[in-house]
């Protein structure tokens, strides 16, 4: 696979031009309206998203009520390409987190390129293989490490995504996406603004020290991408 150039998805980017050709006729740019619904668990699968920008919370809900995230989506990723493979089931909800646009196609264009194309298929399991990783590095994560080292790797995660240290993200929505109290969240991150590490207002959160954010997150973030690498390159 080499970079066409042809999308800002970094995905559709390492497809050489003759695959990406099978997809170009098909895509339609679409706007990701932050707090929109793009999949619900056990709904089927219309659409297959390229992100350009923004990003996507992939969430599973719990019995007692509780959403929590597994991965966070973005314009190095594909959203519906597991399912579209398999079944057409979407596993989890998809909600859009940051705003932004994505390449949209329809599920039967994309399984004719994915039987078409040899390395658009191969490239699609190697994105549900880095998507798997995802889920069990936050599964492992929520388990055993402490809400600060969570927090922290979260935010560098959204940070990567969205090319920006100022993140419009409430200390609710952070809770909901952790499954942990809100007064935790809270309390994180008043100690991460006294040490100078983020500044928050209400509905924002910006990075002031990025290396001493990194310093405080857990191995869980480069874990991720450093399975990234192997599998896909590393994310630019």
């Amino acid at each position: 696979m080499r970079a066409s150039g042809h999308s800002p998805n970094r995905l559709l980017q390492m497809l050489g031009a003759a695959d990406f050709d099978l997809l170009r006729p098909h895509l339609a740019t679409v706007e990701m309206v932050r707090e929109s619904v793009l999949g619900e668990a056990g709904a089927a699968v219309k659409h297959v998203y390229f992100p350009h920008g923004g990003s996507v919370s992939i969430t599973l809900g719990l019995s007692e009520g509780q959403t929590i995230e597994i991965a966070m989506l973005g314009r190095d990723s594909v959203l519906g390409g597991g399912a579209a493979l398999a079944d057409g089931i979407a596993p989890a909800d998809a909600v859009v987190l940051f705003p932004g646009t994505a390449s949209m196609l329809e599920i039967a264009a994309f399984r004719t390129a994915a039987a078409t194309s040899a390395p658009f298929r191969t490239l699609m399991v190697r994105h549900e293989q880095v998507l798997l990783a995802h889920a069990q590095q936050s599964l492992l994560c929520n388990t055993l490490h402490p809400v600060e080292a969570r927090l922290a790797r979260w935010l560098l995660r959204a940070r990567d995504l969205s090319d920006s240290a100022i993140l419009p993200l409430t200390q609710e929505a952070l809770a909901q996406m952790m499954g942990v109290r809100r007064n935790a969240i809270s309390l994180v991150a008043h100690a991460l603004q006294g040490a100078g590490i983020i500044r928050y207002t209400r509905g924002q959160i910006e990075i002031i020290d990025l290396p001493a954010l990194e310093t405080t997150s857990c191995g869980c973030n480069a874990a991720v991408k450093a399975t990234h690498s192997r599998l896909l390159g590393a994310p630019r």
